[in-house]
């Protein structure tokens, strides 16, 4: 009894003492990485460098990982677990495409390179033809996980470059792990790389050290696959079918799954196969999509990165031994350096080869082949395993771990130059109305809270949409609120910062959206490009995603609804106060010009589509300042409009009571000569041909600009004004006294008050601040 007490207290405290050391791990990796952000270093450096030197202490060696007991056994047994899972996960990525050119020309030369330099370098203990073809073509691919958590942290994997990099990375890891697979089945590292031999005809018991034989191998991995593409298919369609978007995952049909793919991975290595290896075949064959595919990707991908990753170099540095590299000899660092200098060569090689056939210009292909020549866990693995299976020495393994930890560490200056080279191309791009360029496409970020925004939206692309060349380009955005309900139905599919919203109201409302605008589209949609999004986040959070997404497509113009809109449901004063939240918090931090509408019958469908002989009576109120000169820019929009008939208001000061107004500043001088010169312009384009009618209004002070605004009742259907932005202006003085929605401006919110028309509708601009900065790049 007191043997069985022992042994229990002793199973408890390894217990605690390896969670409070994981708990450590963590902490100190996190810490680093937060010590290194100025150096805009990602994660992947921080969790290396912790855990090579807690690896490689003394301390933990005899008194953490217990060597002289089984604890390096117990955490040998983890990391292959852990590399198991990750490299089922790799099986199950999409395979693309486009980007299959770049990834053969790099492999190919920095094969070529490589397997020329590897005798000549000496990186096997007994170098053979068999052992330098299968280094170079591990060698020759790209560590494509670990790519992707890179430019992630580095906030250029939503960038063309960052995702043809992963898209090539991933095919070429692919097809790498796929020929090592086959060249398993063949040759046994072990022996040489020897052909395995046939135990079926001679399984005699010298025989059996060699290993598995060829015939048996092959078999079983034949019937692995054969199983997984037929059984895979059908058990995970039929859990598919059972668990329908939107409803919680049944716990009987995930664990039949799980239990299905293990099965699966089991079948080859009976006979002597790889599992690491099994792992990735049975992820290669299984389905990709569907809901079960998409979930367990999502947990292993979480479970590798907050638990393996810190793990694993700790295991790496235990394994390495850092002190046993023979820094005093020539040929380590030849080794080391040979084998960066080499792989980078031939990745520049190809990029610039397959570049020039794909019309990528130099600089993009060099840089293309910095990001593909980062390694990843896959090569670190098999660099420790190749050490203590006596394949390679000490030596030349530390010298590629310490080469492929320098392939990481100069991925942050890549990205500052990608990033850098994107900022310079900004100061072209419109970042509001008035200076955009009419011959160009015009952005628009288009927001929703419903499908009851849908017809409002129609009819405003309908009339912002010019004449149809180069036309617009629209990205219809779902305001969506995360909630708790929302969040435990996310799938992660596995791709960059991507994120599929399965709850069953969402998915209704975003296809009740969709096919609306669709319709719309394929009627009268010409000279309209129209691309869907989301905005998945909570209330606090929202805006940041709407101006992410505006600033990296380049928008230059958001439209948010207004948030008091017609009772939908229960929730509806909840969404009001949220919506309107968030409205404010764009209007502030926004890096281009917004719009706010108010609809009030702006959306009847057949009032601008379907009438040509009632056009919509519109009328843009011009004051002054910069807000008024981007609503003035939009009216330039919509002037030549099929069913818009314009008119231009503009109030100015009575000329007695403006001569006696004495202490005008500079600033309110300035921005008059620029009201003026701007108005001047539209005059001569617009009204003098007779396109727009022009009235204009002398008045005194703000109580006759709204006495005149009351007047405009029930005469226009659209009202179209700035939100603010004008420099003391006698005519709007004091109205900010008794606004109820100041986010909508003085005008607009007498236009939208309850004592207005409640048939006219109003657009409230903004134009672009050129105080928010850009917080990234799009390249």
């Amino acid at each position: 009894m007191g043997d069985n007490n022992t042994n229990c207290n002793n199973a408890i405290s390894n217990a605690a003492s390896s969670i409070t050391c994981f708990i450590v791990l963590v902490a100190l990796c996190h810490g680093l990485h937060i010590s290194l952000k100025p150096l805009s270093q990602p994660r992947i450096i921080s969790e290396t460098v912790v855990g090579l030197i807690l690896g490689n202490l003394s301390l933990v060696r005899t008194k953490l990982l217990s060597l002289e007991s089984n604890g390096l056994q117990n955490m040998k047994f983890l990391t292959d677990f852990g590399m198991t899972l990750y490299m089922f996960a790799l099986g199950l990525f999409r395979i693309p495409k486009r980007e299959a050119i770049v990834a053969y020309t790099g492999m190919f030369f920095t094969f070529i390179l490589m397997y020329s330099s590897t005798p000549i370098l000496q990186y096997a203990m007994n170098s053979s033809i068999e052992f330098n073809v299968t280094f170079a073509i591990l060698l020759s691919s790209t560590g494509s996980p670990l790519l992707t958590r890179v430019l992630t942290d580095l906030k250029i994997g939503k960038s063309e470059i960052g995702k043809f990099a992963i898209s090539a990375a991933v095919y070429s890891e692919l097809i790498t792990i796929l020929i090592i697979c086959v060249g398993y089945v063949i040759f046994q590292p072990e022996s040489g790389f020897q052909i395995r031999r046939r135990l079926l005809e001679r399984p005699d018991k010298h025989d059996l050290l060699h290993g598995p034989g060829l015939v048996p191998l092959a078999i079983s991995l034949l019937l692995q696959i054969i199983i997984t593409s037929v059984a895979g298919p059908l058990i995970f369609s039929w859990v598919n079918n059972a668990n329908p978007y939107g409803k919680p995952l049944k716990g009987s049909h995930l664990v039949l799954s799980v239990a299905f793919a293990v099965c699966l991975g089991c079948i080859s290595p009976l006979t002597g196969f790889s599992p690491v290896l099994s792992a990735f075949i049975t992820g290669v064959f299984l389905p990709r999509q569907g809901r079960i595919s998409q979930f367990i990707v999502s947990k292993v991908n979480y479970l590798l990165t907050f638990v393996f990753y810190p793990y694993f170099f700790v295991w790496v540095g235990s394994e390495a031994q850092f002190d046993r590299f023979q820094i005093r000899t020539l040929s380590s660092w030849a080794k080391l350096f040979g084998f960066f200098v080499v792989g980078t060569i031939g990745k520049i090689t190809g990029a610039l080869l397959s570049g020039f056939l794909s019309g990528i210009q130099w600089r993009d292909s060099i840089m293309l082949a910095s990001l593909l020549n980062v390694k990843g866990h896959l090569h670190i693995y098999v660099a420790i395993i190749a050490m203590k299976k006596n394949i390679i020495t000490y030596s030349t393994c530390i010298g590629l771990l310490l080469a492929m930890l320098l392939k990481i560490v100069y991925i942050p200056m890549v990205a500052q130059y990608i990033i850098q080279r994107a900022r310079k191309r900004l100061p072209r791009q419109p970042l509001a109305l008035q200076w955009h360029n009419p011959t160009e496409e015009l952005r628009i970020l288009l927001c929703f809270h419903g499908p009851e925004n849908v017809p409002c939206a129609i009819n405003f692309m309908e009339i912002s949409k010019g004449a149809g060349d180069p036309g617009i380009l629209v990205y219809a955005t779902d305001m969506v609120e995360l909630t708790y309900q929302i969040a435990d139905t996310l799938l992660v599919p596995g791709e960059i910062d991507s994120v599929e919203v399965t709850d069953s109201k969402v998915i209704q409302i975003r296809e009740q959206i969709t096919t609306a605008l669709q319709e719309y589209i394929q009627n009268n949609g010409d000279g309209i490009t129209l691309r869907r999004a989301m905005a998945l986040a909570t209330y606090n959070t929202m805006h940041q995603e709407i101006c992410n997404l505006a600033e990296d497509s380049m928008i230059s113009l958001i439209v948010l609804p207004f948030h008091n809109g017609p009772p939908i449901d229960e929730h509806t004063d909840s969404k009001v106060a949220g919506f309107r939240y968030v409205n404010r918090k764009v209007l502030r931090n926004a890096p281009c010009s917004i719009a706010i509408m108010v609809d009030r019958g702006f959306g009847a469908s057949n009032q601008i589509l379907k009438s040509l002989s009632s056009a919509l009576s519109t009328v843009v109120i011009f004051i002054g300042g910069k807000d008024d000169r981007e609503a003035l820019a939009y009216a330039s929009r919509i002037a030549y409009q099929r069913g818009v008939k314009l008119t231009v208001m503009r109030f100015l000061v009575d000329t007695d009571v403006e001569n006696n107004n004495t202490r005008k500043t500079y600033q309110q001088e300035e921005e008059m000569e620029l009201d003026d010169e701007c108005f001047a312009k539209f005059y001569e384009k617009h009204v003098a041909g007779g396109n727009v009618s022009y009235l204009e209004k002398h008045l005194v002070n703000s109580a006759q600009a709204y006495t005149t605004l009351q007047s405009l009742e029930g005469q226009y259907g659209l009202f179209i004004v700035g939100r603010g932005g004008r420099v003391n202006s006698m005519l709007t003085m004091g109205m900010n006294d008794w606004e109820q929605c100041p986010e909508l401006g003085p005008l607009g919110d007498i236009l939208s008050g309850p004592n207005f028309s409640t048939t006219a509708s109003v657009l409230i601009i903004q134009q672009y601040n050129p105080k928010v900065e850009p917080r990234g790049a799009n390249a």
